[in-house]
């Protein structure tokens, strides 16, 4: 029997071995960046909420700051928009040291049916926010809209100001992505690595009149080979150029979007295939040792 516990308590010490560390780090408070944001919408009932708090893990940080976003945040920052608008997904926004860039999770994926995490990281470059960690979640089927509203008010709340232009811009920026994936039937991630070569090429070429963004876009549309109708080639042009006029780094956007699209392309190879090895060869044996001792 002592040999069983001894077997036992030794698998159990190898869950710390095996594992990676940041499993353990919630506990450290960021007194330099700040806790985590967690925003809600303002429609969630009590046990939606409650859902979505076990979802964003809200109860695994050592502390967080909690907030509401409803209409009154959606036309501060995105201007003609609906104050009575119903509001359910909701973010958690952890800040990262200059430089990490975005990382977005939609832990809800069922549930946030039009956005993809592509799509909410181009948009919000072109607002102006970067280097965080992003989760966003619904308890419903929603479009995944509204929390980019709540991503813009947690970042204010740490003390940063975004110039609406750009927030209602990005807004019009993931409205037209959505539509290009749900009415023109481009694929999602087709979408965002489109928005994401348009804006780079933006950032190099700086063009200087909407003609030449146009030349831009057409290229970029001509690359990826996708098709669109007349009126939707030309919403994404006047986007294009409403960006391009933005009062915007693009030398620094440039090294951004350079990143993401590096990431859209290799989206499926950033996890070390021996971690998982390691993962299923530690659980096998742990199944083997389980069957011995109890055998």
């Amino acid at each position: 029997m002592k040999k069983g516990l001894s077997l036992l308590l030794s698998i159990i010490l190898m869950v710390g071995v095996i594992m990676p560390s940041a499993v353990f780090a919630d506990d450290v408070i960021n007194e330099k960046l700040g806790v985590p944001i967690v925003v809600y919408g303002a429609n969630l009932s009590e046990s939606e909420k409650a859902s979505v708090k076990k979802d964003l893990n809200v109860a695994g940080e050592a502390e967080v700051e909690e907030l509401t976003v409803d209409g009154n945040d959606l036309i501060k920052y995105i201007p003609g928009g609906d104050r009575n608008a119903r509001m359910y997904s909701s973010a958690k926004i952890t800040r990262q040291e200059e430089g990490e860039g975005l990382v977005i999770n939609i832990v809800t994926p069922d549930n946030i049916t039009q956005v993809t995490a592509d799509m909410y990281a181009t948009a919000m470059l072109t607002a102006g926010i970067e280097d965080a960690v992003v989760e966003v979640a619904s308890p419903k089927k929603v479009s995944g809209h509204s929390a980019l509203v709540g991503i813009y008010k947690a970042y204010e709340v740490t003390g940063e100001v975004l110039d609406t232009e750009r927030t209602d811009t990005a807004n019009d920026e993931l409205n037209l992505a959505t539509k290009l994936s749900e009415k023109a039937g481009v694929d999602k991630d087709e979408v965002a690595q489109l928005l994401t070569d348009i804006k780079k090429q933006i950032a190099e070429q700086k063009p200087a009149t909407k003609e030449d963004v146009e030349k831009i876009v057409n290229e970029q549309l001509k690359k990826l080979n996708i098709q669109l109708s007349d009126a939707d080639r030309q919403l994404l042009i006047d986007l294009m150029d409403r960006i391009s006029k933005l009062d915007i780094d693009f030398s620094k956007l440039n090294e951004q979007l350079t990143d993401m699209a590096s990431k859209i392309k290799d989206k499926l190879g950033d996890i070390d295939p021996s971690f998982w090895e390691k993962v299923k060869e530690f659980f096998r044996n742990m199944a083997d040792s389980l069957k011995s001792l109890f055998s």
